[in-house]
């Protein structure tokens, strides 16, 4: 179903559509104004997909646990150690 809807375009967005439908690219002004709805609808979908995934990372990371500072440096000095004599260092 299409509804009609008056919409206003500068004149260098009329231009451009217009030049599209003479090229054949498209068969109407309705067409190009449609298509660039669809592709602002498209982007904005995934960037709504994107953002939940980031939402949903950080809520992982936040209930999973927290290693301080000290207790990280340890951890890598330890770490560091072992592979020294490992390999006779």
């Amino acid at each position: 179903m299409t509804v009609k809807a008056s919409v206003s375009l500068s004149e260098s967005q009329a231009a451009f559509a217009r030049r599209l439908v003479a090229e054949g690219r498209y068969a109407s002004l309705s067409a190009v104004v449609q298509r660039g709805i669809e592709a602002l609808r498209a982007e904005t979908e995934a960037r709504e997909a994107e953002l939940a995934v980031l939402r949903a990372l950080l809520a992982e990371r936040e209930a999973g646990g927290f290693t301080g500072l000290g207790a990280g440096r340890a951890a890598t000095e330890t770490a560091i150690a072992a592979k020294r004599r490992a390999h006779g260092l």
